[in-house]
C-alpha cells in the first residue's frame, strides 16, 4: 500500500510540474514570436507611430529612389469601397511623403473600421515609418459616407540596397464590437417619442 502512496505521489508531482511548464510556456509564447518575428523573420510587429526624435535623426537620400506601391481591400464582413488615391509613388529615402485613401461606406447604418497595415517584402517593414495614419485609429462612417485618409511615412535610408519595391497594403475589417456600440447609441435618437 505504501509503495502505491509513493507511486501517486511521484505521479502527481510529474503532474504539477508538467503543468506548471505547459503555464510558463503559454505565457513565454507572446515574446518569443516578437523575438522570431523581428529577428529572424524580419517582420516589424508595433503599429505605432515613428516617434518625431526618430523622424529628425533620418536624412534624406536624393540620390535614390524607392517605389512604394499601395493597396487597398476591404474584409467579406464590410460593404465599403476602400482604395488609395495613387497606385504607385517613386520616394526619396529619408523624406516624409503623403499618400492618400478613399473610403465609402455603403452600408445602410453607420459602421466602425480598423485598418490592418502590411509592408511587403516582410524586411521592408523594419525600414518603413509611418508618422501619421488612419490604420492608428477606428475610423466610423455613416451611411453613405466618404472619408479621405492620409498616411505620412518616411522610408529609412538604411533600407537594404536590394529593395527597390516596397508595397503597403491595407486590409479594413468591420470592428463588430464598437460598431454595435454606435447604432446602440444613435438608437433612441431614431426611436419616435411616444
Amino acid at each position: 500500500m505504501s509503495e502505491e502512496k509513493g507511486n501517486s505521489r511521484s505521479l502527481l508531482r510529474v503532474a504539477v510540474i508538467v503543468c506548471a511548464c505547459t503555464f510558463l510556456f503559454g505565457f513565454a509564447l507572446v515574446p518569443i514570436y516578437r523575438i522570431a518575428c523581428v529577428h529572424v523573420f524580419g517582420i516589424k510587429l508595433d503599429n505605432a507611430a515613428a516617434t518625431q526624435a526618430k523622424v529628425d535623426a533620418l536624412k534624406e537620400d536624393d540620390t535614390r529612389l524607392v517605389t512604394v506601391q499601395f493597396l487597398g481591400t476591404v474584409n467579406s464582413k464590410l460593404d465599403w469601397d476602400f482604395s488609395p488615391e495613387v497606385t504607385t509613388m517613386k520616394v526619396h529615402p529619408g523624406k516624409l511623403t503623403e499618400a492618400w485613401f478613399d473610403a465609402t461606406n455603403k452600408e445602410p447604418t453607420a459602421i466602425v473600421g480598423n485598418a490592418v497595415p502590411s509592408v511587403a517584402p516582410n524586411t521592408a517593414s523594419l525600414y518603413f515609418n509611418k508618422t501619421e495614419c488612419f490604420c492608428f485609429t477606428e475610423q466610423m462612417l455613416k451611411s453613405g459616407e466618404s472619408r479621405r485618409m492620409p498616411v505620412r511615412f518616411i522610408v529609412d535610408p538604411k533600407l537594404p540596397q536590394n529593395i527597390a519595391t516596397i508595397t503597403l497594403s491595407y486590409t479594413f475589417y468591420n470592428n463588430e464590437l464598437a460598431t454595435k456600440k454606435v447604432v446602440e447609441h444613435a438608437a433612441p435618437a431614431l426611436t419616435p417619442a411616444s
